[in-house]
Parts: C-alpha cells; sequence; structure tokens
C-alpha cells in the first residue's frame, strides 16, 4: 500500500505520462514505451544502490533526473526517458514506490495501446477469463508463482496454457506478471491489472459468476443496477461455474455479494444443524 507522498507522486505520473505521449501515439510506440518501462523496473528491481539513488527523497530532484538521464539517456526512447525523467524528479515515500509506479506505468501504456487498436475490452475480458482458470486450478497458480524456477520456465507454461487464445497485449501483461519480482503473486496481479483497465474507462469491473451463461439484456440490467447500487458506472465479467447451482456470485473490488444457490443451500443446512 502506497502512503500519501507516493499516492501523490503516482496521479502526477499519470499526467506527465499523458502529456509526453499526447492524443496521436501510436500502438506500437506505446507498446515500445511498454517494454522500456518494465525493463528499467526490473534493472531497479535488481540493483539496490541505483534504486536508492533515484528515489531518494533527500537528494534533489535536478540531480536524480540528470543522473538518470546520463545513465539511461542513449539506452531508451526519448519519450521514455521524459516519462522517466518525470518519475525520478517526483517525490516518493520509498524507492520502491518508483519501481512499481514505473513498472504500473508500463501497465498502462500497455492499456493505452489495446485502446487505440479497439481491443481494450478484449483484453480485459481476456484478463478476466485467465483470472477464473487460476480460481478453478491453484496447481497453475502455484506453478506461476514459484520464484525458485526459472523465469523463461514459468513464462514458458503461461504461453503453453494461453499461446496463441490471447491477444499479444495480454499475453505481453501475463508475462511480466508472472516474471516480474515486485508481483505478490499471478493473481494478485491480475486484479491489479482489472483494476488500472476499468480506471482508464472510469468505472469499475463486476465479475460475475453463474451457473448458466447470462443473456446480454440480463448483463445490460446487472450492469444498470450495480451502477445505481455503486454510484458509478460498472462493467460486468461473466464466467460460468455450474458448481453454485444457481444465483449468482458478484465481486465488486473487495465487496463480494454472494447468492448462489450452493451457499444458501450450505447456510440453510447449518441452520438445521443448529
Amino acid at each position: 500500500m502506497m502512503r500519501s507522498a507516493s499516492r501523490q507522486a503516482s496521479a502526477k505520473l499519470r499526467e506527465e505520462q499523458h502529456a509526453a505521449l499526447g492524443d496521436k501515439a501510436s500502438a506500437a510506440a506505446l507498446t515500445t514505451l511498454a517494454d522500456e518501462l518494465y525493463a528499467v523496473a526490473g534493472l531497479l528491481v535488481a540493483q539496490p544502490r541505483l534504486r536508492r539513488t533515484l528515489g531518494d527523497p533527500a537528494t534533489a530532484p535536478a540531480a536524480r533526473t540528470q543522473f538518470a538521464e546520463s545513465l539511461f539517456g542513449s539506452k531508451i526512447d526519448k519519450v521514455t526517458l521524459q516519462v522517466l525523467k518525470a518519475a525520478v524528479g517526483l517525490r516518493w515515500s520509498s524507492p520502491w514506490d518508483l519501481t512499481d509506479a514505473l513498472e504500473r506505468a508500463g501497465g498502462d501504456a500497455l492499456f493505452a495501446a489495446a485502446e487505440k487498436d479497439g481491443n481494450l475490452d478484449r483484453v480485459e475480458d481476456e484478463l478476466f477469463r485467465f483470472e477464473r482458470i487460476l480460481d478453478a486450478d491453484g496447481e497453475i497458480a502455484t506453478l506461476l508463482d514459484e520464484q525458485t524456477a526459472d523465469v523463461s520456465r514459468r513464462t514458458g507454461l503461461l504461453e503453453s496454457l494461453v499461446g496463441a487464445k490471447v491477444s499479444p497485449l495480454t499475453l505481453t501483461l501475463l508475462k511480466h506478471a508472472v516474471g516480474s519480482q515486485r508481483k505478490r503473486s499471478i493473481a494478485l496481479a491480475i486484479d491489479d491489472l482489472l483494476e488500472q483497465a476499468a480506471v482508464r474507462q472510469e468505472r469499475s469491473v463486476a465479475r460475475v459468476i453463474s451457473a448458466v451463461p447470462l443473456t446480454a439484456a440480463q448483463q445490460e440490467r446487472l450492469a444498470a443496477a450495480l451502477g445505481q447500487t455503486y454510484g458509478r458506472a460498472i462493467s460486468v465479467r461473466t464466467a460460468l461455474d455450474p458448481s453454485i447451482r444457481g444465483g449468482l456470485v458478484i465481486r465488486v473490488g473487495d465487496e463480494v455479494i454472494d447468492g448462489s444457490v450452493a451457499t444458501r443451500i450450505v447456510g440453510a443446512r447449518t441452520a438445521l444443524a443448529g
């Protein structure tokens, strides 16, 4: 959890990144930005002294940005350098928060690329469906989270699972989530990515589990009802789980609304046993 200074810096960085890109950046340029930001973040993870130097709030911002330019200026695209200099010039509560902000900025760039190509809904839906796969098979999640296993082995497993079934941008997001040392788990990383995608579209995501498929009309009514309840736009992402027998299980952020028949049966049995 970021402290106040880092939350403010993170919001400012998003503004600086948008200003650096403008509205005409191509999907290819956005993907390059993401790749380079991920690479810089990875270097900061691997180099504690460099991380502390660039994220030290006691050092003058101008000195930090000058050092970043001298180190990375000839190695990364000029837009990436502009975003990086903006990041290191801000005040972070911890050098680790700078690293995490760069990773998040990389994710934002990939979501912007998806939006540019008209694929943002597809990417979001693919992330959600892979999240459901992990929920259903804990062994897969365990293997992808195994930090003692080589990264190439874990990303190889990921590619064997999703491969050509998802868009290249979704695969890039997932591969980074698996390979990054800053992600606590693949499941939590996907959860964060889904929230990023929702924030980008100024709405929240409701993960809805049902025993049978919901029609488009049912999804629209549910989205409208949830929107009234939460006071903001809601996008519904659905998945099937026959084990709930009927009803719905809905998760919005950290809140879960369990109206499944299976849960009601368990409740009834508990009441009768008492």
